[in-house]
């Protein structure tokens, strides 16, 4: 899923949106997301989306992947 689906997912802009992912850079940083990719990994997307509390249509294979990855794994890696 690409970062400006995800911000109009939000109901941001897509500036506002950047500035958030800039707080969790450290953990995105972690899960191998550059701060320049443009489309985010499956890890990543739920990450955002539990966190920043968006709603996804097809959220499938977002749930299928919480089973596999538990939301913390990512957190304890970044510290």
């Amino acid at each position: 899923m690409f970062k400006s689906e995800l911000a109009k997912l939000a109901g941001v802009s897509s500036r506002t949106f950047r500035r958030y992912l800039a707080t969790r850079r450290a953990i995105l940083t972690a899960m191998g997301v550059s701060p320049f990719a443009r489309k985010l990994p499956p890890q990543a997307v739920y990450y955002i989306s539990e966190d920043y509390c968006i709603d996804i249509p097809d959220s499938a294979a977002i749930i299928k992947l919480h089973r596999v990855v538990p939301r913390y794994f990512f957190l304890a890696q970044a510290a």
